[in-house]
């Protein structure tokens, strides 16, 4: 399902900057789109761990990749970059929506000293269609044009979908027991309620996570343009394909070994990692103007996925037992409410210069990164 659906949804969204900005859409539509991105990933984490909790993975997991496939075929039908945004409200955010499915799956199957390498396993799954994605896609805009290509790119996207919705109903089990029949009599939807549950430690990496992401938004729908526009030796789409392959190559290679000794030891050391190195790239970012100084600068982002299981598997173990899933998409909606006004403000800084962009970026990176090393901890229940 992971491979199905994301490497249909990565060949074309990776490059949906440059195809709202063909269709006229200026460079609003693009800070505009990735705000959504945030806000939406956001709204939709903490109802898609209610309906794990009160209808089931398989259920849930049917529903998402519906509301995905909708989205798919209004940008097919509507070559119009309003469509684009109206039809991000459906397939933005189908990671966002179906991850607390996802780490359920893996918490309820492994041990706890497996948990890491599972979740550093479906990750690594996760970066297949990411770098295969952006190849195909940036192929077929090079061959194509941006907006045939992108048409092409999201027709594939919807019979992958398709496919791996069959497969999924086929081959998940939802396992009826005590546990889970308890879950759904008390899963909540008040989030407020739940925000009283959460563990402080659990808050406290919750505002370097938010720091953090800060850092990563700020510049994220840019990224594109500042390869393929701003700098003084542009790139092309199968190139810009090739630089994201370099930055999902780089973070499947230090998945397994970080997941072995974070699984191991303690955790903290490993996020804290993550965290500069998510610092450091818009900074790179900053003194690139070629191909081969952005393949570099890339190298480094994939570098950023260095502890990114070990933070997942680290909110499922400071969450309260009985609330892993609703706790999970709680996070997520406190942090990306929150960052979805970084996000949206990318643009505005954009505007200024891209170099003021990058150098906000970086401060806030180095912010979440101070938080965490003074005031962060992997200890359960830890005040």
């Amino acid at each position: 399902m992971v491979i199905l659906v994301g490497l249909g949804e990565k060949m074309a969204e990776r490059f949906l900057p440059m195809y709202l900005l063909a269709l006229g859409g200026g460079l609003w539509s693009v800070g505009l789109l990735n705000g959504l991105d945030n806000l939406l990933s956001a709204l939709y984490s903490f109802p898609g761990g209610y309906l794990v909790e009160k209808v089931g993975t398989k259920k849930s997991l049917l529903i998402f990749n519906i509301l995905a496939m909708t989205g798919f075929i209004i940008v097919i039908i509507i070559p119009e970059w309003q469509a684009v945004i109206a039809a991000s409200f459906l397939f933005l955010s189908w990671t966002a929506i179906s991850l607390p499915a996802t780490v359920t799956i893996i918490s309820d199957v492994l041990p706890k000293n497996k948990r890491t390498m599972g979740m550093s396993v479906h990750s690594l799954v996760r970066r297949i269609p990411m770098f295969l994605g952006p190849l195909i896609g940036g192929a077929f805009i090079t061959a194509l044009g941006i907006k045939t290509g992108i048409k092409i790119g999201f027709s594939v996207a919807l019979i992958l979908a398709l496919v791996a919705t069959v497969l999924q109903q086929i081959m998940i089990t939802d396992h009826k027991n005590d546990k889970t029949e308890s879950l759904k009599n008390s899963a909540t939807k008040n989030p407020l309620k739940l925000w009283k549950e959460m563990p402080v430690s659990l808050k406290r990496l919750l505002v370097s996570d938010i720091l953090v992401r800060f850092c990563e938004q700020i510049p994220y729908a840019f990224v594109v343009v500042w390869c393929m526009q701003t700098i003084t030796n542009p790139v092309s789409a199968f190139e810009f394909g090739i630089l994201t392959t370099v930055e999902m190559v780089t973070a499947m290679v230090v998945y397994i070994p970080v997941a072995y000794f974070a699984d191991n030891t303690e955790k903290k050391p490993f996020v804290l990692m993550t965290f500069v190195f998510f610092t450091f790239f818009p900074l790179a970012l900053l003194f690139t103007n070629s191909f081969t100084m952005l393949i570099l600068a890339f190298f480094l982002r994939g570098l950023k996925e260095f502890g990114e299981p070990t933070r997942k598997t680290l909110i499922m173990e400071l969450a309260p037992e009985n609330r892993k899933a609703s706790m999970f998409g709680l996070y997520y909606l406190v942090r990306d409410s929150v960052v979805s006004v970084s996000a949206f403000s990318g643009a505005f800084l954009w505007m200024i210069s891209p170099t003021v962009n990058l150098l906000t970026a970086f401060g806030f990176g180095v912010a979440g990164t101070l938080w965490f090393a003074f005031f962060g901890t992997d200890k359960h229940g830890e005040e």
